[in-house]
C-alpha cells in the first residue's frame, strides 16, 4: 500500500513539474490562459501514469488537488488593491475543502490493484476505444469542469477590488458551513460502514437523518 501511495505521489509531483514547464513556455500572457495551459499539462502527465499502470483511478485525486494551486497562482498575479483579507479567507477555505476531500479519498483507497467500478464498466463497454474515452471523459473533461468552476477564484483573488464587506462574510459562512457539513457526513458514513451493518440497512442518523445525500448537498453549496 505504501508503494502504491508512493507512485501516486511521484505522478503528482511530475504533473506539477509539467504544469510549471507549460506555464513558463506558453506564449500567452493572460493569467487564465497560463493557468489553463498548466492545468491541461498536469492532466496529460497524470493520464500518462493512468495509461502506464492501466488504471484510470490515478486521476481520482486530481480534481481536489488542483484548486488550491490555482488559488495560489491567482494570488500571485493579483492586481493592486485586491483585499488581502479576502485572499486569506478564500485560500484557507479552498485548502480546507481540498484537504478534506483528498483525505477522504485516501482513506477509502485500497491501492493500485483497485479501479473505480465505473471505469471498469466503461472499459468493458468501449473496448479498444477505452483509453481515448478515458483521456477525454475521465481526465480532460473533469479538469475542464473544475477549471471553469474555479473562475470565481480568479475574480475573488486576482481582480476584484471591492473592499472586504458583508457579502464576503456571508460567503465565508456558507462555504465554511458546506465544508463542515461534508466533513461530518463523511465521518458518520465511515463509522456506519465500519459497524458492518446488514446489506439492507440505511444510514438515517445524524445529518443523514435530514438529507439522503448531505455530503453532496455540502459539495454543491461549496461550489455555489
Amino acid at each position: 500500500m505504501r508503494r502504491d501511495f508512493t507512485w501516486i505521489l511521484i505522478a503528482y509531483l511530475i504533473a506539477g513539474v509539467a504544469a510549471l514547464i507549460a506555464a513558463a513556455s506558453v506564449g500567452w500572457t493572460h493569467p487564465l490562459a497560463v493557468a489553463f495551459a498548466a492545468d491541461v499539462a498536469a492532466t496529460v502527465a497524470i493520464f500518462a501514469f493512468s495509461r502506464a499502470f492501466n488504471n484510470s483511478s490515478f486521476y481520482d485525486a486530481y480534481w481536489s488537488v488542483a484548486p488550491p494551486f490555482l488559488a495560489l497562482y491567482y494570488c500571485a498575479v493579483a492586481a493592486p488593491g485586491v483585499s488581502g483579507t479576502r485572499q486569506l479567507l478564500v485560500v484557507a477555505l479552498v485548502c480546507w475543502w481540498a484537504v478534506r476531500l483528498t483525505y477522504n479519498w485516501a482513506r477509502g483507497w485500497s491501492g493500485l490493484h483497485h479501479e473505480d467500478w465505473r471505469y471498469v464498466d466503461l472499459r468493458a463497454s468501449t473496448g479498444r476505444a477505452y483509453w481515448l474515452v478515458s483521456f477525454v471523459g475521465l481526465h480532460l473533461m473533469p479538469t475542464l469542469q473544475v477549471f471553469l468552476a474555479c473562475l470565481s477564484l480568479y475574480v475573488a483573488l486576482a481582480v476584484g477590488t471591492r473592499p472586504f464587506g458583508l457579502l464576503d462574510i456571508l460567503a465565508t459562512l456558507v462555504t465554511a458551513g458546506a465544508i463542515a457539513l461534508e466533513s461530518r457526513a463523511d465521518k458518520e458514513l465511515v463509522r456506519f460502514r465500519r459497524s458492518q451493518p446488514p446489506p439492507e440497512a440505511i444510514l438515517a442518523s445524524g445529518v443523514w437523518a435530514w438529507s439522503r445525500h448531505p455530503n453532496y448537498f455540502g459539495e454543491m453549496s461549496f461550489w455555489w
